[in-house]
């Protein structure tokens, strides 16, 4: 059979129960606040910790901003704002598309952002950059869909276009500027407005981050540093990959724990199961993971294991509304890929949880609030396992850590993570008017109190400070676990 949390981390939506037809921003926020009071299975949680009083003034300032609110848009940000109060994930409310809505388009340029063109010798310039020693901001870059060049004129920086892919630059057109000091300047978007820049840095000598674009460097051309390679290759990542980074050291790279990656990670660890069981160490880098399903992780636990792993179990939050969820599953159970013998597990759920509604009900055969995780061999290699975190990680990612830091092999580096997991196994229903999705949770961890996520995250064995570049850390993470 398989695990209970995977079986429920499958998302389903439902129509929205009867509710007062108005259709106003008021009306919606009353609607989310009813549903997510009497179903969401940490709202009580939270009130007993923060106090009545405290939710009574957040519920009278938002009502406030809320009646002011004349867009859909507005509308649900401010109620996602109002979610806040209770945590920091596992909440969403989304617009619903109508089918006769028209898509949003892409800004395109009006007669209002026109830029300069910049006069320079293109062929020129690029015979100049060529001979340049200096691995400096002046030279020929790449960012997509765009080639610039980048020239001291005068006190400023000017970077202009010398190939585009955009219908709407052309060559010599000017597409950002820097002050001398390369502090401040202009960065024009593909629709031509001007964006500040507030944040620049070189990474090595052949990348340069402007804002939330980096360049490539394409001349004058220097030797590539493999650890920043490396580094955006695992950044850019979008599937696991595994690679040497030397002849000790391999880097699983893990973008997301998303099931519909569960194939490419097995593959990827199958394919490489002889390097990774005769290689020392193995560094694991899940940053910005944001989750996904426990299944997917699987493969990877018997190459970390060492002793048994106690995993906390979740209980259900029984309400009309939420056991849904659970029929709609066994009733559509080919439609999720649920097997006919979970099929029935679901349905004796289902019928466990009606019994008792308004209580928090464990769905385990065995009544037990923690399972053990018992496997008959412990691997040899790898030696050492450091996994690279941050506070981009959550839910099922979190999930994973607390399983992997109980081996003795594993020591966790960087920053402590996004805190987002005791409260978890999202369902959404629609509003009445079918405006707006609200996503809230259906279970409560057993961890609570005594080893709260939510609002803490976990924290690094190995903390990596800001002295240590991102594009450093795993090359850090290399040294130490290396280290004799």
């Amino acid at each position: 059979m398989l695990k209970i949390k995977t079986l429920f981390l499958i998302f389903i939506s439902s129509s929205s129960f009867s509710f007062a037809q108005n259709c106003n921003c008021e009306s919606n926020f009353q609607w989310v606040k009813k549903t997510f009071e009497e179903n969401d299975a940490g709202y009580q949680y939270v009130i007993d910790k923060k106090g009545i009083s405290a939710y009574q003034a957040h519920n009278n300032d938002f009502l406030n901003k809320i009646k002011n609110k004349k867009t859909d848009l507005e509308c649900a940000q401010t109620i996602y704002e109002w979610l806040k109060f209770f945590r920091s994930g596992h909440f969403s409310i989304n617009m619903i598309e109508k089918d006769n809505q028209q898509p949003q388009s892409q800004p395109v340029a009006s007669e209002n952002n026109k830029t300069e063109t910049v006069k320079i010798d293109i062929e020129k310039f690029k015979k100049e950059v060529v001979s340049k020693k200096d691995s400096d901001i002046e030279g020929i870059w790449e960012v997509q869909p765009y080639t610039i060049g980048i020239k001291k004129i005068g006190d400023v920086y000017k970077g202009f276009i010398i190939q585009s892919g955009a219908e709407n630059w052309k060559p010599y057109e000017l597409k950002l500027t820097l002050n001398a000091d390369k502090t401040k300047g202009t960065y024009y978007l593909r629709n031509k407005s001007g964006q500040e820049i507030n944040n620049i840095r070189f990474i090595g000598k052949n990348y340069l981050e402007i804002n939330e674009f980096t360049l490539k460097r394409v001349s004058p051309k220097f030797e590539k540093e493999e650890g920043i390679e490396t580094y955006f290759e695992a950044t850019r990542a979008e599937k696991p990959f595994l690679k040497e980074i030397n002849k000790t050291t391999l880097l699983l790279r893990i973008p997301s724990f998303n099931g519909a990656l569960k194939k490419d990670i097995d593959s990827v660890i199958t394919a490489n199961q002889s390097k990774i069981e005769s290689t020392e160490n193995l560094i694991v880098d899940i940053r910005n993971n944001g989750g996904g399903s426990d299944n997917s992780f699987a493969k990877i636990i018997p190459y970390i294991y060492t002793n048994p792993i106690r995993s906390v179990r979740t209980q259900f939050y029984s309400t009309k509304l939420n056991n849904q969820r659970m029929l709609d599953l066994y009733e559509n159970y080919q439609k999720y890929g649920i097997s006919p013998e979970d099929r029935e597990y679901l349905k004796k759920s289902y019928d466990k949880l009606s019994k008792n509604l308004g209580k928090f009900v464990s769905l385990q055969d065995d009544g037990k609030i923690v399972g053990i995780n018992k496997m008959d061999k412990i691997s040899p290699y790898p030696k050492n396992v450091g996994i690279i975190i941050n506070e981009g990680n959550g839910s099922t990612a979190e999930e994973f850590l607390l399983a992997a830091k109980q081996s003795k092999k594993v020591k966790l580096f960087g920053t402590t993570t996004a805190g987002v997991l005791d409260i978890s196994n999202m369902y959404f229903v629609a509003s009445p008017c079918n405006e707006f999705k609200l996503g809230y949770s259906l279970s409560k961890s057993f961890r609570i109190p005594d080893m709260a996520i939510d609002g803490k995250g976990i924290q690094p064995d190995y903390f990596i400070d800001k002295t240590i570049p991102d594009y450093q850390w795993i090359d850090h993470v290399s040294d130490i676990l290396n280290e004799k």
